[in-house]
């Protein structure tokens, strides 16, 4: 039986981070306009924002979770067998990633 943990070349790695990448800006901008009408844009008022905003952050965290969830398994299944190594790598980035788009969210 031939080796199955074949690694990925360099230009397939370079490969999956920009779909990476393309992924993840458009999934920023749709849940951007999924969530525009959520929170207060001011922080810096008399009123508390926490509850509204707080909402905006749990809606963008599910759904990019969600999204996230699906393309893995979508790839899971379409990917050839070589290449599904990196999709797990790429889950974990994303899962980062969910926390880390939180700062351009809301500013």
């Amino acid at each position: 039986m031939a080796d199955i943990s074949e690694k990925s070349s360099g230009q397939a790695l370079l490969a999956g981070f920009c779909w990476f990448v393309a992924f993840e800006v458009a999934a920023f901008y749709g849940l951007q306009y999924l969530t525009s009408g959520l929170g207060e844009s001011n922080q810096y008022q008399a009123e508390n924002t926490i509850v509204s905003n707080w909402v905006k952050t749990m809606v963008f965290f599910v759904a990019h979770l969600l999204l996230v969830i699906a393309a893995m398994l979508v790839l899971s299944n379409r990917l050839p067998r070589r290449y599904r190594g990196q999709v797990m790598g790429w889950f974990y980035l994303a899962l980062v990633m969910s926390f880390v788009l939180i700062i351009p969210l809301f500013g």
